[in-house]
């Protein structure tokens, strides 16, 4: 796994193979060690991945959210009209850190 540290947040990519492999194991990482920070994860290089498969990371997005941090995927393969509204999904690592931002404003506001 690939992981880039950023000031407010921290970017995890798969520099291996598959997604189906992937998946269970960023889902596991976050749990075990991303507690308490803001996770972004970079699917970009999965440019035929089904809503399906996203909706994998549903469980881990939804419980990460739950303790107060942000949790944003970038991919740009799905339609994002497809995607429900609780599962953030960008197309860009911008994008991704912007979201970042307003969460972290909102939840300053006490929102």
């Amino acid at each position: 796994m690939k992981i880039e540290q950023h000031d407010n947040y921290v970017v995890l990519a798969d520099d291996r193979g598959a997604y189906s492999d992937f998946a269970p194991f960023v889902s596991e990482q976050v749990i075990q060690h991303y507690k308490g920070k803001n996770v972004v994860i970079d699917l970009l290089k999965y440019t035929h991945i089904s809503l399906e498969e996203l909706l994998e990371l549903l469980e881990v997005s939804n419980a990460h959210r739950s303790r107060k941090n942000s949790f944003v995927i970038i991919n740009d393969a799905i339609n994002p009209d497809d995607i429900p509204a609780e599962l953030v999904v960008v197309p860009t690592e911008q994008e991704a850190a912007d979201i970042i931002e307003m969460e972290e404003i909102e939840r300053d506001l006490g929102f």
